[in-house]
């Protein structure tokens, strides 16, 4: 696909988001105003500023990124128009300042490569282990930056500046780091871990000294769990550790191993905190705990299951009855009122996200660039997968986003640097 053509289907994601935002207001009576140009501008200007950047300083990148992205997005500010105005002009807003991050860094990568990043790989985990710890700061207090404690978990930083506050989840930026992290990691001990490993049975086990990163991060992880209550980012990091010492090695042990470790301290998630037990039980007994712990879940379910095939229509449902559904039940909204076939839009999106990623992560022939780019690509995966996963009872409920569709700056932000890092691996490992 050519740019040219990218930058059509970019527009006519604008669009899409233009037109969703009219049907809106049409269905709630309203008459035609700003909201529908503002909207198109701001999606022309988001994508368009990063694909002119990439056109620039990674003219070799693939085409297939910025599409889907763009139409998650485009779904994404319609139903949060729907679900509230006033937080779909603050997602505007956070759209402009991640395209605007997403060309600073392509700028950099331009002047120094990703070769140059990796030499410090120490410093992002350092920068990330500090990143995790700033939400353990006390709520109150002379400090202009605190941590905030939402929904049992502990993961909002909040930075005064005096004539307003910016909340900020640090383990969107932290998820970056650590794959940055680990690539270098493994990509220098990569050929120790490929080592013949023993036979047990049917099974092949690595030796045991090659199993200390996978428990080193295992324990970080847990540190995660237990500090800041949060089980959807300790998933999500241990995942896609696991998930890139897979791509590294070839060994399936390794998943079978990470298995093991991400049930084991699911489980004992389960029992220590009360919060985590709710969302178990919102997860097997949803409608038994109707009045309680499952009725988010339920309310999801009642509403994606009259949104059949078509969905009610946009301005039509009552999305408005889930609980978070601009946040943790995007996915749901979505179904209910644009249907089975708007639900198959999100994970045709994913798929084909997920599946560029990869792409370019098997065309590198650099260590670092393949590790970098699978891991990146785990880690949206995943994040998908737990969400909509989630949402499907496949899975217990983490809280953590949808990316590119859940309402939140700093996940919009978070997502957007990947994208830029993908394009910039894309255009130094052309295909």
């Amino acid at each position: 696909m050519t740019r040219t053509a990218e930058s059509g289907m970019l527009v006519a994601a604008a669009g899409v988001a233009a037109f969703g935002v009219t049907l809106v207001i049409l269905a709630g009576g309203q008459t035609i105003d700003s909201r529908i140009g503002l909207t198109f501008a701001v999606m022309v200007a988001a994508f368009g500023t990063v694909h002119m950047a990439i056109r620039r300083w990674a003219p070799s990148a693939s085409t297939v990124i910025l599409p889907p992205a763009a139409l998650l997005t485009a779904i994404s500010l319609a139903e949060i128009h729907r679900l509230d105005p006033v937080r779909a002009g603050l997602q505007q807003w956070w759209l402009l300042i991640a395209a605007s991050m997403t060309v600073a860094l392509l700028f950099f990568l331009h002047r120094r490569g990703t070769a140059t990043i990796r030499r410090y790989r120490y410093l992002y985990l350092l920068t990330g282990l500090i990143l995790l710890l700033l939400p353990l700061l006390p709520s109150t207090g002379p400090l202009p930056v605190r941590g905030l404690e939402v929904n049992g978990s502990r993961l909002w930083l909040v930075v005064d500046l005096g004539i307003t506050e910016i909340r900020f989840q640090p383990g969107e930026i932290v998820k970056l780091l650590m794959v940055l992290f680990l690539a270098g990691y493994l990509a220098e001990r990569q050929s120790a871990l490929a080592e013949r490993p023993r036979q047990l049975g049917p099974f092949k086990f690595p030796e045991p000294r090659q199993l200390f990163p996978v428990v080193a991060v295992w324990a970080v992880s847990l540190v995660v769990l237990v500090v800041q209550r949060d089980l959807g980012a300790s998933v999500l990091l241990f995942g896609a550790f696991i998930g890139m010492i897979y791509t590294a090695t070839g060994r399936p042990t390794y998943l079978l191993i990470g298995a093991v470790l991400t049930a084991s301290a699911g489980y004992g998630a389960y029992r220590l905190f009360d919060h985590v037990e709710r969302r178990f039980l919102a997860w097997i007994q949803p409608f038994q705990n109707f009045e309680d712990a499952g009725y988010q879940v339920a309310q999801a379910w009642f509403g994606m299951g009259t949104g059949s095939l078509a969905g009610s229509g946009i301005g039509l449902g009552r999305p408005d009855l889930i609980p978070n559904a601009a946040t943790d039940f995007i996915y749901a909204a979505v179904a209910e009122e644009l249907g089975f076939a708007g639900s198959l839009a999100i994970l045709a999106g994913f798929a084909l996200l997920i599946g560029v990623g990869f792409g370019i992560a098997l065309r590198c022939r650099d260590r670092f660039r393949k590790l970098t780019a699978a891991g990146l690509t785990w880690v949206l995966g995943l994040q998908a997968f737990l969400i909509i996963g989630g949402v499907l009872r496949l899975v217990p409920l983490t809280g953590i986003t949808l990316p590119f569709m859940s309402y939140g700056g700093s996940s919009l932000v978070g997502n957007f640097l990947l994208l830029g890092l993908l394009a910039r691996i894309s255009h130094e490992e052309p295909a």
